[in-house]
């Protein structure tokens, strides 16, 4: 039997006995990439590398976020009742190099939205995480006003005059910051669609909530949120 890798003659010609023949051999390359590997000094480019990939993946989830639900109109704001502002443009929003500041009762009627809170005699600050909601409420007894950031975020509010659905829904770019108001009466929810940053939000209601009366506000308005 032939040893495996020996050189045999056959009629003159050299032929090379391989009893494996169809079985691959590592490139020269390859074997010395696999070799480099193994050396102390790959670990900072492996790492490197795997950084590239993550942030090469978060770019994508992030451009799946914006198209084709980001798209949007300046009526469809006005069906939600929101103004939305963006960091680059002039607004009402006083901004400098420390950043943005704002009131947030007087911004919303000076911004042309009405139905809010004439006064926060109820205040809450909060976070939402990513895929997760707030709201999905209805309350009897008190107008709100709602002003987040941080995250792209799908806002919906209840309005009668939208067609069969019963209510306008838009979405808010993370560099953008919304103000919307939800009169009494009116069904609102806030969804983070973002799959890493968190929405935070300021609410201000005319009216002190009583967390022990559950006929002034239904919930779970929405069954598909």
């Amino acid at each position: 039997m032939a040893t495996p890798g020996r050189i045999v003659y056959i009629n003159g010609s050299p032929y090379y006995d391989n009893p494996y023949p169809y079985q691959m051999r590592p490139s020269s390359s390859l074997a010395a990439f696999i070799q480099f590997l193994h050396k102390p000094h790959s670990v900072p480019l492996v790492c490197i590398f795997f950084l590239f990939i993550t942030w090469l993946v978060i770019r994508l989830h992030h451009a799946a976020d914006r198209a084709p639900d980001f798209e949007w109109s300046s009526e469809d704001d006005l069906k939600a009742n929101l103004v939305r502002f963006s960091s680059g443009i002039a607004s009402q929003i006083a901004k400098d190099s420390r950043g943005w500041l704002l009131h947030p009762v007087s911004l919303a009627p000076s911004s042309g939205i009405s139905g809010g809170a004439v006064s926060c005699a109820s205040v809450s600050v909060g976070e939402i995480r990513p895929g997760r909601l707030r709201g999905n409420h209805r309350h009897h007894d008190r107008n709100e006003t709602l002003l987040f950031w941080g995250a792209t975020t799908k806002f919906r509010l209840e309005n009668k005059k939208v067609g069969e659905k019963g209510y306008a829904q838009v979405i808010v770019g993370g560099d953008e910051i919304a103000i919307a108001a939800s009169p009494s009466g009116s069904a609102h929810a806030l969804v983070n669609i973002d799959h890493i940053r968190s929405t935070f939000f300021i609410r201000c209601q005319d009216n002190v909530t009583d967390q022990h009366n559950s006929s002034s506000t239904d919930v779970n308005v929405w069954k598909d949120l």
